[in-house]
């Protein structure tokens, strides 16, 4: 973890490249406390020992079955399950979680450093509880990922790649047909692939979507607290933030500081991962929580 020392940044954005309808907007003057904050998502190691030590089981596992970028399965398998509405490169797949993350004969013996995905809202929680820690506010997040930076679009600035450099793992060509692969990976990177930003944070834009706290909501944020804000009391979805390696221009400009998306605490899928934070002065541990009562999964975010 890295300490940031919070005070006042600019949150939003002010581009107007990206999604009014997300509530992006409009860019607001935000105070935080310093707090301390994962430099990197948690990883499938770091996830084995949690449910080693705990015996936590993920939703995923509960329910039998969860979501998987259709380009990613083998092609029996892709045949084998229906399309999701509305989302055709999404399949539910059955035997998909954490330690299969395409199903049935998938592992992450080769992915132990990569980050851990089919990881629920409720499940991260889980996770940070036992570690001593919590899911970062959504204002805590874009502080961090910022890295320093003044209404940068990504961490580094505001260009894509830089020199030609690529600084993120997203979909590189054509969606949702052919990835290249020309940023390094198809699917998931290690969590610490690339170069951090000025904070020395790892893939705060790009290759998984992280949980945040908050309940989303597109316009609380007009009309609520800036001081340490943590959203509204209650909605129907989580915020996340920072995009995933499906993310493509020409229909999910998300991998960006500033853009936002949700989805429900009980959902999983094959690009959804986490990062932990606390409180500046450590926070005492908390003890490990009663398992939690939810219902399936219910939507999907590219």
């Amino acid at each position: 973890m890295v300490r940031l020392d919070g005070g006042t940044f600019l949150m939003g954005n002010s581009a107007g490249d990206g999604y009014a309808a997300d509530g992006e907007g409009p860019v607001r003057e935000v105070l935080l406390d310093p707090f301390r904050i994962d430099t990197t998502t948690v990883t499938n190691a770091d996830f084995a020992t949690f449910t080693e030590s705990s015996g936590w089981v993920t939703l995923a596992e509960r329910f039998g079955t969860s979501f998987v970028f259709a380009g990613l399965l083998p092609g029996h398998l892709r045949a084998a399950t229906p399309n999701v509405p509305g989302t055709p490169w999404w399949r539910e797949v059955p035997g998909a979680d954490w330690r299969r993350p395409e199903g049935a004969g998938s592992d992450i013996a080769d992915r132990m450093d990569h980050p851990v995905v089919h990881v629920s809202w409720r499940d991260a929680r889980a996770y940070a509880r036992w570690a001593g820690k919590r899911l970062p506010t959504e204002a805590e997040w874009e502080y961090a990922a910022r890295g320093g930076l003044v209404q940068a679009r990504y961490p580094w600035g505001d260009a894509r790649e830089p020199g030609g450099v690529h600084r993120m793992n997203v979909w590189q060509g054509e969606f949702p047909d052919r990835d290249t692969g020309a940023d390094g990976y198809v699917g998931t990177a290690p969590a610490d692939a690339y170069e951090p930003n000025g904070y020395g944070l790892h893939n705060t834009c790009g290759n998984v979507w992280e949980w945040c706290a908050d309940w989303f909501h597109p316009t609380w944020h007009v009309t609520g607290t800036r001081n340490n804000p943590t959203g509204p009391d209650r909605a129907e979805r989580k915020v996340m933030r920072g995009g995933s390696y499906l993310c493509h221009e020409s229909y999910c400009f998300r991998y960006r500081v500033d853009a936002r998306s949700s989805n429900t605490p009980d959902s999983s899928a094959g690009n959804i991962g986490f990062r932990c934070v606390t409180s500046a002065a450590q926070e005492l541990r908390l003890p490990f929580p009663v398992p939690y009562q939810a219902t399936p999964a219910s939507s999907m975010t590219a």
